[in-house]
């Protein structure tokens, strides 16, 4: 009994770690994300387009072909990202949601 409940910690303790740095990392990728490396992690897909809507108090970002991108707390756009900008951004769905995960201003 001991041991499976040290197991469950030691579980427990293992996912908590492995979960802190991806979280750091959303944050730094949307943050700063250098123009011209698309940052694409394990699971992430990238989206293309002009944005028509910017909601940085909601944290939602909604470009032309209607896709949403959730913008992780705390992570801050670079000031030239503004509704008419077009972009291509990664994201990685989470409980339903497109969560933006790095994103590059591109050239119109």
């Amino acid at each position: 009994m001991k041991t499976r409940m040290s197991f469950r910690i030691i579980l427990l303790v293992a996912a908590v770690v492995a979960a802190v740095p991806i979280g750091w990392a959303v944050q730094v990728q949307a943050q700063g994300a250098p123009q011209g490396s698309p940052q694409m992690a394990g699971g992430a897909q990238q989206v293309q387009g002009k944005i028509t809507a910017l909601d940085s108090s909601k944290g939602m970002l909604t470009l032309e072909d209607g896709t949403q991108l959730t913008i992780p707390p705390g992570a801050q756009l670079p000031p030239d990202v503004k509704e008419g900008s077009i972009i291509k951004a990664s994201f990685e769905e989470r409980s339903g949601q497109k969560v933006l995960t790095g994103l590059e201003l591109q050239k119109p």
